[in-house]
């Protein structure tokens, strides 16, 4: 391709609009350009990146028994109303309706729609399991677009659905999609990491796994340890309970005064205390229910974690009002002694507590040597708090650590949620009718295209692995208005194409500064510049974008050279 008929508008100039390094380097490198907020259009050099990602997926996802198909971006609601997501998936439900009033959506999944597709055609075990996976646009309103391709309500995505006969059958499946998931993301050129995860509005009784790409930019906090393959992201992660070397006897309660001192640090500075040794007490309405949450004054609820143990689909911290009606105190002076029949949910750090300090349900004032089991009565006891780094790993007590990552992927074990609710069934080998155990696995496809960008790239552009890169070279005279010039560059540029190269030449009439530049920009891993000492010393230069390393050599020995750098790219990938 010839860099004068290649649409790909560079910029000097980051746009306003850009917030992180993805967005910027993509609308400057022209790969990308705004519709709307949230949508994108994909220029010739993002397309081709995308058709490299997809195609590594294609090929990891066929290996694994997937079948490629195509579904229906719009989805009718009976089906969500069957699976009962309808009127509880959200706001980010692009919602619409036909000339006959019938109502749809825009699919931001695919479940539904999968899930009756398959009922309808397959009976019996002996077709079992089935994998079937799209390549396809998807849709989530969500309600501030940011980031550029990492948060947008238009975007592609890759996901498959397996079908199975049992539980056994899948985990075969899973560990063999986390495989190929693991396959896909290191042919892309990622660090990244599977970490344990929530299912979200996905659901399911299984277990998931998020894959994150590690990147300072990314949106989700994941801790791991480096001692044993535990990860988890923020919303899921656990720690070692901390061990009491000498437990305190229990010692009476006690009401003391503490004037106006509503937060922990207030009344842990004014009764000389640690935050560690209060209960932090909390109202929350669980939908319709009113529960009371404990956790140890030193930690954070982990919101998430309590819904998924209540069930609750609105899950909402109580107003004051709403709190005076249970405790006359309010919120500061909130204790979980004496509050009648609501349930209670402790963290497991609060019951190893035998003298904490919690609110007296009073204003101004404050109880101590307060103890579980003895003054009040725990209804659910479990892991409910944020875990922090630093803390102990649950499986080898060495201390975790945190990184930002951004989700490429994500694994699912569905269970039986959606063929139970959609009536998918098979018949076994004793003609025994049976729910099929379903699995689901998405990839963000645009969303792995910025997510390489904020995990290679420098000051001046874009490094793309050479597994995806849009060119694998760049051949670059410095006048091509210069015959000799020309014709050097024109005969290698086709030498490239002939052997199998993905090659681009720079063909405009511009400054070198203004080529290397743009050629640094758009990110292709390999340079090879065409000047005066190709003409007089018979000399080109190649450049490894990545590693910034030169290599002056013949023209005759340039391609091989070339070819020898790609191999060698392709490895390091």
């Amino acid at each position: 391709m010839k860099m004068s008929k290649l649409m790909a508008p560079t910029l000097r100039q980051t746009p306003a609009e850009a917030e992180v390094v993805s967005h910027q380097l993509l609308l400057r490198a022209g790969y990308i350009r705004r519709s709307s907020a949230g949508v994108y259009h994909y220029l010739p050099l993002a397309h081709r990146v995308l058709q490299k990602i997809t195609q590594i997926i294609r090929e990891e996802m066929n290996k694994a028994d997937g079948q490629e198909i195509v579904m229906p971006v719009m989805q009718p609601a009976e089906l969500w109303a069957e699976s009962g997501r309808w009127h509880v998936y959200g706001d980010e439900l692009f919602r619409l309706k036909d000339r006959h009033n019938r109502d749809f959506c825009l699919g931001p999944t695919h479940e539904e729609i999968v899930t009756d597709l398959v009922r309808n055609d397959i009976r019996s075990y002996r077709q079992l399991p089935l994998l079937l996976y799209q390549i396809a646009n998807k849709y989530r309103d969500e309600r501030r677009p940011r980031f550029g391709l990492l948060r947008g309500r238009e975007f592609i995505m890759k996901d498959l659905y397996s079908f199975d006969r049992d539980e056994e059958a899948l985990d075969r499946t899973y560990q063999s999609m986390y495989h190929a998931y693991s396959n896909i993301f290191k042919r892309c050129g990622l660090t990244f990491r599977p970490v344990e995860a929530d299912a979200g509005a996905i659901g399911g009784t299984g277990g998931t796994h998020e894959f994150m790409v590690i990147a300072d930019s990314g949106e989700g906090a994941i801790l791991f340890c480096h001692q044993c393959d535990y990860a988890a992201n923020v919303e899921k992660a656990e720690s070692a309970l901390t061990e009491t070397v000498s437990p305190q006897e229990p010692l009476d309660m006690l009401t003391v005064d503490t004037p106006e001192q509503r937060t922990i640090e207030e009344v842990s500075n004014y009764l000389n205390i640690s935050p560690s040794e209060m209960i932090k007490t909390m109202i929350y309405r669980a939908d319709e229910e009113v529960i009371v949450v404990l956790i140890r004054g030193d930690h954070q609820l982990n919101e998430v974690k309590l819904a998924n143990l209540t069930q609750a689909l609105d899950l909402e911290l109580a107003s004051e009002e709403e709190c005076q009606q249970i405790s006359p105190g309010g919120q500061g002076f909130l204790g979980p002694q004496g509050l009648g029949a609501l349930k209670i949910y402790a963290d497991k750090e609060v019951m190893k507590m035998t003298r904490a300090v919690a609110g007296a349900n009073e204003r101004n004032k404050h109880v101590v040597n307060l103890c579980p089991g003895r003054d009040f009565q725990v209804t659910i006891e479990a892991d409910l708090r944020m875990v922090e780094a630093g803390e102990a790993c649950p499986k080898c007590r060495a201390p975790l650590e945190e990184a930002r990552g951004i989700e490429v992927g994500q694994v699912f074990k569905l269970g039986t949620k959606y063929s139970t609710a959609l009536g998918c069934t098979f018949l076994d080998e004793k003609g025994k009718e049976k729910p099929m155990v379903m699995g689901c696995y998405g990839i963000g496809v645009s969303r792995t295209m910025a997510a390489t960008v904020e995990q290679n790239h420098d000051e001046v552009g874009i490094i793309w692995p050479m597994s995806i890169a849009p060119y694998q070279v760049i051949v670059v005279p410095l006048s091509y208005k210069d015959e000799q010039q020309r014709e050097i560059a024109e005969k290698f540029y086709q030498n490239l194409l002939q052997q199998g190269i993905e090659a681009l030449i720079d063909d405009r009439d511009e400054r070198p500064g203004v080529k290397f530049k743009d050629a640094d920009l758009i990110g292709i891993p390999i340079r090879v510049v065409i000047g005066s000492k190709a003409i007089k010393e018979g000399l080109v230069e190649v450049k490894v974008r990545k590693t910034g390393e030169q290599h002056n050599i013949t023209v005759e020995e340039a391609t091989n050279k070339v070819m020898a750098l790609i191999e060698q790219g392709f490895k390091n990938t």
